[in-house]
């Protein structure tokens, strides 16, 4: 399947749903990394006015779990994601939020995942990290 085929597919699949919800987009991949953004706005803020962390981890499980379903067969597998760890080192208020997830591990069982979220500027606005599990469909 070509890029655009696989990115209308991602976009295709977050229709209602949490992603939908929180604004997440799907804009780039190539062989090792999937790439997302999301609008920071007060639908994503915690009530001081800022990102809230939550609105964070949500955005970095969607990239990595999407980033498992492209790069191993979820025809066969079903994708979970089973831990999840994140850093916030900066806030932001407005603009858009990039997390770009690439493996630290591709296991046939788990998968270890890299998450970088990054402002326009490429500050780095939280560092994340999920393992997601591979388990088969029964058929």
């Amino acid at each position: 399947m070509k890029k655009e085929e696989i990115l209308a597919k991602c976009r295709e699949m977050s229709k209602n749903t949490l992603m939908e919800t929180l604004g997440i987009e799907f804009i780039d991949l190539g062989e090792d990394f999937v790439l997302a953004k999301m609008l920071t706005t007060s639908k994503v803020h915690q009530p001081d006015g800022v990102l809230h962390g939550g609105a964070s981890v949500a955005l970095a499980e969607s990239v990595g779990s999407v980033a498992s379903h492209i790069f191993l067969d979820s025809s066969e597998f079903f994708i979970r994601g089973i831990e999840i760890s994140a850093n916030h080192l900066k806030s932001i208020s407005e603009g858009d939020v990039f997390a770009r997830a690439t493996f630290l591990h591709k296991g046939r069982t788990t998968q270890l995942w890299n998450i970088r979220i990054t402002d326009a500027e490429e500050n780095l606005i939280s560092i994340v990290k999920l393992t997601t599990i591979a388990l088969p469909k029964k058929k």
